[in-house]
């Protein structure tokens, strides 16, 4: 992959913001032809910068009303069982975010339900009848200060 230019990094600001942006706003914006854009952006998903385009809905309005941090402690932290449990949480469409941390805990999922009735019963079938699960705590989310994906570019 080669090197990020201004440009690139002006056009990746921009869609990180709003990304249905025509091809000609954002060759008004950085000073480049649309074709030019469109040959950027096209580099920039095949080279993987861009790792996907997608909406962001609101999990209220479809009805998920409790969103919860979960820290994970495994009983077993062999790399087969790392697999096994990370295969298992991609397969989870509660589990918004699942990540393999270093520290205290194994893992850290961000899970969405509708209330905590919903969230007793995925706990119950993910994480207590799962047994290499040997402790989770779940803080239970108040208000989303803040929430997305950028990164300063």
């Amino acid at each position: 992959m080669q090197a990020l230019d201004e440009f690139d990094k002006k056009l990746l600001r921009l869609l990180q913001h709003n990304n249905r942006s025509t091809a000609e706003e954002l060759g008004a914006a950085v000073g480049l032809s649309p074709s030019a854009v469109q040959r950027r952006l096209k580099k920039l998903r095949d080279d993987k910068v861009i790792e996907a385009d997608v909406s962001i809905i609101s999990p209220n309005v479809l009805g998920f009303g409790i969103t919860c941090v979960v820290d994970i402690v495994l009983q077993d932290g062999n790399s087969r069982a790392l697999e096994k449990f990370k295969t298992t949480m991609r397969k989870c469409p509660e589990v918004m975010l699942c990540y393999f941390v270093t520290g205290t805990y194994d893992f850290v999922i961000i899970v969405n339900t509708r209330d905590m009735q919903h969230y007793e019963a995925f706990s119950k079938k993910w994480l207590m009848d799962n047994n290499n699960v040997k402790h989770f705590y779940t803080h239970v989310v108040m208000d989303r200060v803040k929430t997305g994906f950028s990164v300063e570019v």
